[in-house]
């Protein structure tokens, strides 16, 4: 976070409110979007966003400020968009994965894929896998996020995390591989 949020945090915390507006202008398009590729409806994105900063308001003296401000947000966004998806009766697997750790091998999806197709066709790619692998790729290649900081944003072991990450890419790799073949 740079030094203008550290200081729009502490001033916030220090009773000042209006100082919460810097931290949603730095923030309010990457909430947005991390919302809208979760969710698939810009309508439900804007109301998880604008739910998601409420809450950080309201939650801002238990944010820990030796910890990074970004993955505090974005796990009270991801929890805004999974209250939205579980409200739309949608059906969505959140069941507990505990994976033990699995090395990260092979490049990113990014760098894999980024010389033969397009962007339009990797926002594809992503918005057609299920939600537990396409939040975390999209918090790895789009925040630039760690598996540690995306299992906080998560809630879940960092071993599941680089499942998560893993198992988004093999299917990545599987839908290039069945589209090319009909090629």
């Amino acid at each position: 976070m740079s030094e203008t949020e550290i200081e729009l945090v502490g001033r916030c915390l220090g009773g000042d409110n209006s100082a919460f507006a810097g931290i949603v202008e730095a923030y309010q398009d990457r909430i947005y979007s991390f919302a809208l590729r979760l969710l698939r409806d810009p309508v439900a994105a804007e109301d998880a966003a604008q739910e998601a900063f409420v809450k950080a308001f309201r939650a801002l003296s238990s944010y820990n400020t030796a910890q990074p401000f970004s993955p505090w947000l974005f796990r009270i966004a991801h929890n805004a968009c999974m209250d939205a998806l579980r409200a739309g009766s949608r059906n969505v697997s959140m069941d507990d994965e505990n994976f033990p750790d699995l090395p990260d091998r092979g490049p990113g999806v990014a760098e894999s894929v980024s010389d033969s197709i397009d962007s339009e066709r990797i926002e594809a790619l992503l918005a057609s896998l299920p939600p537990l692998y396409s939040e975390a790729l999209q918090l790895q290649y789009r925040e630039d996020m760690g598996p540690a900081e995306i299992a906080r944003v998560m809630g879940v072991p960092e071993g599941t995390v680089k499942a998560r990450l893993f198992r988004g890419r093999e299917m990545i790799k599987a839908k290039l591989r069945a589209a090319d073949a009909t090629v």
